[in-house]
């Protein structure tokens, strides 16, 4: 059976990929916003003190969505924001370990990228051993 180009991929580890990212995208509004805006609430403190700004959640949304529907931009996407992921958290782990803060807030955070480094670690081997289930299908 060949699928179309709006059903994307037809590999389970591609869905797999996507859904991962889906999970990671709510589990990274849930660590750097719901819980903090809900301890700050019940603390009295204001309720953007211990939230990590960022809009990364949105692009993990952006690349799940690619993985299952294949666009013709979704290798270069995969790759670009693997990399660009990859290097950032790497960086930011290098100047954290270098004087770590295991309070509650950076440990969240610390854990969420653990999980996001490994996420996007899994998505750019994929690129590079298989890279034609990254490929736009025809019907």
């Amino acid at each position: 059976m060949t699928r179309s180009r709006l059903q994307g991929p037809d590999s389970g580890w591609i869905t797999f990929l996507a859904h991962l990212l889906f999970v990671l995208a709510a589990w990274s509004v849930f660590i750097k916003y719901v819980f903090p805006i809900t301890f700050a609430l019940f603390t009295d403190e204001d309720w953007h003190a211990n939230i990590f700004w960022d809009l990364w959640p949105v692009a993990h949304v952006w690349l799940g969505w690619a993985l299952l529907t294949q666009p013709w931009y979704t290798r270069w996407l995969a790759v670009g924001m693997s990399a660009i992921e990859i290097v950032i958290i790497l960086t930011l782990f290098t100047l954290f370990l270098a004087e770590p803060e295991w309070s509650i807030w950076r440990s969240n955070w610390f854990v969420n990228k653990v999980f996001v480094l490994s996420a996007f670690a899994l998505i750019l081997a994929t690129v590079v051993v298989r890279p034609e289930l990254f490929r736009t299908r025809s019907s």
